[in-house]
């Protein structure tokens, strides 16, 4: 198995419309990726930054995956990409 770990950075006066973000386009593009397994999308506590873990059943998903994340968000959204960085699963609890 192998993830892909994205950060945002979200604007905090647009909080609101970076959930409807999230919840709209992020999730649903995220679930019709091939190979996705499930995610994770959480925010650091009192900052700006966001993060994701998007599992994917091999590297070439993963890496497609990363590789769509990079194209960042459409103009004008309240999030810029940070990065997106592909990671191999060595451990599961």
């Amino acid at each position: 198995m192998h993830a892909v770990v994205g950060e945002v950075k979200i604007d905090t006066s647009r909080e609101e419309e970076a959930k409807k973000l999230l919840d709209e386009m992020v999730l649903p593009t995220s679930k019709a990726m091939a190979g996705f397994q499930g995610g994770y999308w959480a925010r650091a506590l009192g900052s700006d930054s966001g993060h994701s873990l998007l599992l994917f059943d091999s590297e070439d998903n993963a890496r497609a995956a990363a590789a769509r994340m990079t194209e960042g968000p459409p103009p004008g959204a309240p999030t810029t990409l940070v990065s997106a960085t592909v990671c191999e699963v060595v451990a599961q609890a």
